[in-house]
Order: structure tokens, then sequence, then C-alpha cells
């Protein structure tokens, strides 16, 4: 059955669009004009667009630049949005306009749509239909809109994404580490035996890992709260009402909560990407840490006869389609993974916002996407690692008590007593004749084995 059209306009011309479809004849440009990829603008984006649309057209209605019943229309169509039941009406490809105008524009038509609609289904009677640019787009710009929306969903992304997903692997490596107070096992450095630690100090590296990247990500936040709206084209603020700026932010705090404002600098504002390059570092160290954590645990768990063997991870899957039994510790390669794409999702990033000319950046829709699509999978596997490995390791006490007694490094407590120069000889001695640290010292006539005995006691050293 062939597809139904009807004929939208917009300044360059008429233009068939889907009669099913809420957008207008700029969306349906961009559609025809960028057949480029499978990426579409990311959900956040278009859902902060939905909140600051409903913000200023709060506001143009308090500053009396847009009529009242036109706000009310215009802000129920951004709460159907919010609530997903304008779903499939933005189709937008990121590779389009760096500016992001035509993702700005299908959400300013798709609102106008849905607001002509409530109105005729209302009885309400306008002067003229609601329209995309004059008033969903009242005293904004293309300019100032897409940063701000990039701001409003990188902010709420971390907020209940990220930072929950962080927090609750805290949560989680903080009670694995109560679980193993007191046992004792080798440390290691350069892949080599070092001196003993517990494992609840181990975990507690894990924690501050996680902790750390936490509150990183928390004082991230605080630039990208400074918004651009209101500096309309190139930041001058032209065709905005005086105080627009400062009242949107307001409006917009309300909606989501958060202490949003008006960046006192336009010009920084619009051209600048400074503070999502900013944020994005956070989100990559947090990456990096969850790198060496997934590897340090996959590490404990080789073998699991022939590794170290020191925990038992939870056996999730087969880890073989040849070898029978052989299991995997996958959720630790799916961090790893996701870790390399957060990585190199900063290398974008940091390049697209090296490239702004002039008054405006024009990589922003690249920016947007990496930025949220790290934010999305890092926060999904951590959730995942946490719930499907780290809840369920167990620490093999028993392997890590052997490992520990074999150990060449508890000869460091000797130096006290015996010299570092001589307790590298019995290190040394241990090691080629395939001794004990004991008998090694013994053998040198260094110390007795009731002297050895009372010195190396791997429960004082941690």
């Amino acid at each position: 059955m062939a597809e139904e059209y009807r004929t939208e306009h917009d300044s360059m011309g008429e233009m068939q669009v889907p009669a099913w479809s809420l957008w207008g004849a700029q969306t349906q440009r961009s559609l025809q004009n960028f057949p480029i990829g499978t990426e579409t603008m990311p959900d956040e984006v278009i859902r902060a667009f939905g909140l600051l649309k409903k913000a200023a057209a709060q506001a143009n209605v308090e500053l009396g630049v847009l009529d009242e019943r036109v706000g009310a229309l215009i802000a129920d169509a951004c709460d159907e949005l919010l609530e997903g039941k304008l779903e499939g009406n933005f189709p937008l490809k990121v590779w389009q306009t760096g500016s992001g105008t035509q993702s700005n524009m299908n959400v300013n038509e798709v609102v106008a749509t849905r607001a002509n609609q409530l109105a005729a289904a209302r009885g309400i009677a306008l002067e003229r239909p609601v329209h995309p640019n004059d008033h969903v787009n009242c005293s904004q710009s293309s300019n100032d809109t897409f940063p701000s929306a990039m701001h409003v969903a990188a902010v709420l992304a971390l907020r209940d994404r990220l930072l929950p997903a962080t927090r609750a692997l805290c949560a989680e490596f903080a009670r694995l580490e109560e679980e193993n107070r007191g046992v004792i096992k080798s440390g290691r450095t350069h892949l080599q035996d070092a001196v003993p630690i517990a494992f609840s100090q181990e975990i507690s590296g894990w924690r501050g890992l996680a902790e750390a990247a936490a509150e990183d990500l928390e004082r991230s936040c605080e630039p990208l709260r400074l918004l651009a709206l209101g500096g309309t084209a190139v930041g001058t603020g032209l065709n905005a009402p005086a105080g627009f700026d400062a009242l949107v932010a307001a409006k917009l705090s309300a909606l989501t909560g958060e202490d949003f404002r008006t960046d006192p600098n336009k010009y920084h504002a619009l051209t600048g990407k400074d503070a999502l390059v900013f944020s994005h570092g956070a989100v990559k160290a947090l990456a990096a840490n969850m790198m060496k954590v997934a590897n340090d645990v996959r590490w404990l768990a080789s073998g699991p006869r022939l590794g170290l063997g020191e925990i038992a991870i939870p056996e999730n899957e087969p880890g073989s389609s040849i070898m029978p039994g052989k299991v995997n510790p996958t959720q630790c390669e799916a961090v790893t993974m996701v870790a390399v794409q957060v990585m190199g999702n900063d290398a974008a990033i940091g390049f697209a916002a090296s490239q702004g000319n002039f008054e405006l950046n024009v990589f922003m829709p690249v920016i947007a996407y990496n930025y949220l699509q790290s934010v999305r999978l890092l926060a999904d596997a951590l959730e995942s690692f946490r719930a499907r490995c780290v809840s369920g390791i167990v620490a093999k006490r028993e392997r890590m008590d052997h490992n520990l007694r074999s150990s060449l490094m508890l000869v460091t407590c000797l130096n006290p007593h015996i010299g570092y120069e001589r307790a590298a000889q019995v290190a040394h001695k241990a090691y080629a004749e395939d001794k004990s640290l004991r008998e090694a010292c013994v053998e040198l006539g260094l110390l007795t084995g009731e002297q050895f005995d009372a010195i190396v006691r791997p429960q004082d050293m941690v």
C-alpha cells in the first residue's frame, strides 16, 4: 500500500511529508539531504529540547511576547514529548548541519503541529496557527538552543544514569570489603609478587577508584549548568526580550530540579564546548579506572587451576563453543570494551570542540552523540558488572594463603633485622634452590628458625 503524503511548506517552498508524521518541511529536507549512517539524534537531546521549549514558552508568556493560550498549548505538546507520546517523530541523523539547526527545527515543527492538533481538539480558536519559528522558537536561535540542550541532556544523563550506577557499584565494593576483613593475601606490583595486603584493602582501592570518579563527575556538572539560551544568533541576544535568559534558566531549573543558570558570556557559550570536554574527561577517568578494576578481577579469577585463582566470580554462560566446561570473565570483558569506546569518544569530542570558527562551533551533534553514548554505555556496563560479577565475587581463601606463604616478598620484613642486601640474598637463594625463605635464611646462618617465625608474620605486615 502506497504511503500517503501531505503538503507542508517552509521559506524555501513546498515539501511532501508523510501524512502520519507531525514534522514539517524543514525536517523532511534534512531527511532527504542527509542520508548518512544510521545514528539518529539521541533521545536525551530530544527530551532536553522538550524541557527547553516548554521553559521558553513559559518565559515568553511571562515576558509578554507570546499569547498565553499559545504558550499553554506548546507546554502541553512538550509534556507529551516528554511522556513519550510523540515517539517516532524525531528521525534526523547525527550527521547533519553542525549547528544542530535541523534537529531544533524538527522539535519546533513537531511541537507546533501537535499544539495545533490540541487547539482543534479543545475548540480553541487562535488568530493564527502555532508556528514552529514564530512561536515554538520564539526568543531563540538554533545557535543557543542546541548547546543549551546539550548541557541539559548531559547533566540529566549524569544525574539519572551514570552517577547512580557508580554509587551502586561503590556500595557493592563496600559490602565486599567488609565481608573480607582479615583475609590476607599477596600483593602484586609489575605483575610480580609483592608484600602482603589484606583483600579488604585491595577492594577498598577499587571502591576508591569509583568514588573519586563519582566526585569528579559531580564537579563536572557545574559548568554544564551554565546555558547559552538568550544569546540567540551569535550571542548578541537579538530578538530576545530583556531578562529572557535568566528567566528561561529559572524555568528549566524548576522543571528539572537542577540549578541551571544563564551563562554571563554568551559568546563563549555559543562557540566554546569546553564544559562538555571537561565533563567527558571525568567520564573517561571513570572508564579508565573501571578498565583497571575489571582487569584486576579477571586476573585474580584467572584459571581456574592454572592461573592466580584467588577469587571465584559468577559463572554466567558457557565460554567456548569447542571446550566443554570453559567459563570466561565476560562481564569484565564488556567493561573493558566499553572503556575503550569511551576513550575513543573522548578523542572525537576533543577534536570536535577544537573546531569552532568565529561565533559558533559547528560540530555539536557529534559531540552530543559521543558524550551521551559514553554515559549510556558506561552506566549500563557498571550496573551489569555490579549485578552479574562483583556481587558474586568470593575469596578463595586457601588459594590466597597458599600463594601468600609461597611469596618471596615476605622477605621484606627482614630488612630491619638483617639488612636489605642480606634479605635479597635470602630471596635469591630460596628462588634458585626452590626452598622456603625460612630454610634459606637458616642455611645462610642469618637467623634461627624460631627468630624467623617471630619476625615473618604476614598478618602484621598489612
